[in-house]
C-alpha cells in the first residue's frame, strides 16, 4: 500500500505488525536514506546490533536469494523484531520476494531501497498493492517539507528567516539535515532564529532551483528558461523533476485563483498558501496570477500530465521532452 507523510509518521510512532516489508524509493537519495533509517529506528533503536539489524544489497540478492530468505526468517538471539535492509533492490527479486512474503511467519521488518526504481516498476506495482507491503516515494524536499521540519527543532523562526532558509536549502533531505543540525548547534540555549542568523550559518545550496525555473517558465521568460533549464541539466540533475515541479507551482497558481474567483483579494488568496511566498516571490506570482486564467492553467497541467507520461512511456529522450514543453509552456504566458 502508498504510504504517505503522515501514514509513515503513524508507523514510526507505532508500528504495525501487518507490515511486513517497506519499499523506499525515488530521486532523493538523502530522503530514502533518512527514511529507511526512521523506519528501521522504530523497530530497531540501535541500528549497529549485528543481532538485530541485517545488511544486504540487491547484487547479493540476485547471486543468491536464499541469503535474502534466511535473514528474513531468523530470529534474534536477543529477542524482539529484526530489521533486514536492502540497498539497490530491483524488479528481479519480484516475485521470489512474493512468494517469501506469503510462505513466511517471521515478524522481521524487511525495508527494500533504491533510486532507480519508478513507479512503472514491477517491484513498485507489488509494494503498492500489497496490504502487506509499505511503499514510499521520494522525490525533492519541497519548502512544506523544510517547513515541516522547522517545526521538529524546537526553536522559533521570524518569518523572513523561513523564508530564506526556504531559499537556500536544496532538494536533498540529508543535505537540509546536516544544514538544520549546524543551525540548531550554532543557536545554543538560543531560540529566535532571525534573518540574519540564517543568512551567517546556513549555506546556499541552490545554486540553480527548480523555483527558478518554474518562475521564469510561468513569466514567459523562454531565454531565461532556456539557460537554467540548461544548467540545471549540466548539474546532473533529473529533468522529470522539473515537470513535477512545474505542476506543484502551477496548482498553487490555480488555489488562488480560485480564492480570487470566490471573492478574495489577491493578497488573502496568497496568505493560505503555506508555507508563505519567499518575500522575493511574492510580486512575481502576483504578476503570474494576472497572467494566467483557470483555463489557461488547466491546459497547462494537461500539457504537464502528458510530459511525464511521455517521460515514462516513449523512447524520445526525457531531456527534449522536458524542454518542449517548458517552451511552450512559456511561449503560452504571453498569448
Amino acid at each position: 500500500m502508498i504510504f504517505k507523510s503522515v501514514q509513515i509518521e503513524n508507523y514510526i510512532k507505532k508500528p504495525d505488525d501487518k507490515i511486513k516489508a517497506f519499499l523506499v524509493y525515488g530521486s532523493n537519495d538523502g530522503l530514502i536514506t533518512d527514511t529507511v533509517k526512521r523506519i528501521a529506528r522504530s523497530v530497531c533503536p540501535n541500528l549497529d546490533d549485528a543481532f538485530q539489524v541485517s545488511e544486504l544489497s540487491g547484487e547479493d540478492i540476485a547471486a543468491d536469494f536464499g541469503k535474502l530468505y534466511g535473514e528474513f526468517n531468523g530470529q534474534s538471539l536477543m529477542g524482539g523484531r529484526r530489521v533486514i535492509m536492502v540497498s539497490d533492490a530491483s524488479n528481479q527479486m519480484t516475485k521470489e520476494l512474493r512468494k517469501m512474503l506469503d510462505e513466511t511467519r517471521a515478524d522481521n521488518l524487511l525495508i527494500l531501497y533504491a533510486d532507480d526504481l519508478n513507479k512503472k516498476s514491477s517491484l513498485v506495482k507489488l509494494a503498492e498493492e500489497a496490504p502487506d507491503m509499505g511503499c514510499i516515494a521520494c522525490y525533492e524536499d519541497k519548502n512544506e517539507d523544510i517547513y515541516n521540519r522547522l517545526k521538529t527543532l524546537d526553536l522559533t523562526f521570524e518569518p523572513q528567516a523561513i523564508e530564506l532558509l526556504c531559499a537556500r536549502l536544496s532538494g536533498d533531505r540529508m543535505i537540509n539535515l546536516s544544514e538544520l543540525e549546524k543551525l540548531k548547534t550554532y543557536m545554543g540555549e538560543a531560540k529566535n532564529v532571525t534573518k540574519e542568523i540564517v543568512a551567517k550559518v546556513i549555506s546556499d545550496q541552490a545554486d540553480c532551483s527548480t523555483d527558478d525555473i518554474c518562475y521564469a517558465v510561468m513569466e514567459g521568460n523562454r531565454a531565461k528558461a532556456e539557460v537554467l533549464y540548461q544548467r540545471y541539466i549540466t548539474e546532473g540533475n533529473e529533468p522529470v523533476l522539473i515537470i513535477r515541479a512545474l505542476s506543484y507551482h502551477v496548482m498553487k497558481l490555480l488555489n488562488c485563483l480560485a480564492g480570487i474567483e470566490a471573492g478574495e483579494t489577491m493578497d488573502k488568496a496568497l496568505k493560505r498558501l503555506l508555507p508563505p511566498l519567499i518575500f522575493y516571490r511574492v510580486e512575481p506570482f502576483k504578476q503570474q496570477l494576472r497572467m494566467w486564467n483557470r483555463e489557461k492553467i488547466l491546459r497547462v497541467l494537461s500539457l504537464l500530465h502528458d510530459a511525464e507520461k511521455d517521460c515514462k512511456t516513449t523512447n524520445m529522450p526525457t531531456k527534449e521532452i522536458v524542454d518542449m514543453t517548458l517552451m511552450k509552456i512559456a511561449g503560452a504566458a504571453r498569448r
